[in-house]
């Protein structure tokens, strides 16, 4: 099969896996998700979802990061990886919000990028999530899953992992894709302990088949009988 079939065929099997993927980032509107993705850089989305349960309570607006000092917002997120880098960058974020963009998150993925904190992974997941923009993001299950199944090379780095997607995947489909790649990779094809034994995707994967077999041939190997000694 070409390129896109073999797309087609994968996008399909995870569809079948993952028909329910989505955003697992708790958020009730686009500011909210702007700071659940910026928090979940090298942090889990469970401990984002456990910080920002309470942190969305205490704050509601740009106005309202602004109004404490540095160091209670960083009380407030210490759970959270880079939680010093990433307080300072919310508050410059919020400041520029409110500048610039009359306090309301912009939709185009350009301006967005140019908040502080916001590369361009978060913003397409904002464009995708809270504006309905087609958008591939490519965050670290993403990129694994993509290159173990041979939909990118090993040494592509991310925005090239980005751009065959963009390629190979219907436009009105990136944002499920984007889905369910992250889905399969979290909850499957895990990066120390994949799935690989009950993939259905095996066949694609160089990594999987070359995991399975040590484990083909340990079943494979005769067992040793033991033979007794005459004495």
């Amino acid at each position: 099969m070409n390129a896109k079939e073999k797309m087609h065929h994968i996008l399909r099997v995870m569809g079948e896996m993952f028909p329910d993927a989505h955003c697992e980032l708790n958020h009730s509107n686009p500011f909210e998700l702007t700071i659940a993705v910026l928090l979940s850089a090298q942090c889990t989305d469970e401990t984002v979802n456990k910080v920002t349960a309470t942190l969305f309570q205490k704050y509601r607006k740009p106005e309202d990061y602004l109004a404490v000092p540095l160091e209670e917002l960083e009380g407030d997120i210490r759970r959270i990886g880079l939680f010093r880098n990433k307080a300072a960058n919310i508050q410059k974020l919020c400041r520029l919000v409110l500048d610039e963009y009359e306090g309301e998150i912009p939709q185009q993925h350009e301006e967005l990028t140019k908040l502080p904190g916001v590369g361009r992974k978060t913003a397409n997941v904002v464009v995708s999530n809270a504006f309905g923009v087609p958008a591939i993001a490519v965050d670290t299950h993403v990129e694994r899953v993509s290159k173990r199944l041979g939909i990118a090379k090993p040494d592509d780095s991310v925005l090239e992992v980005e751009k065959k997607l963009m390629k190979l995947v219907p436009k009105d489909e990136w944002t499920v894709t984007h889905h369910r790649l992250i889905f399969f990779g979290r909850y499957h094809c895990k990066a120390q302990n994949p799935n690989c034994p009950v993939c259905p995707l095996l066949e694609l994967c160089k990594e999987g088949k070359a995991r399975m077999k040590p484990a083909a041939r340990s079943k494979a190997a005769p067992k040793k009988t033991k033979t007794m000694s005459k004495g």
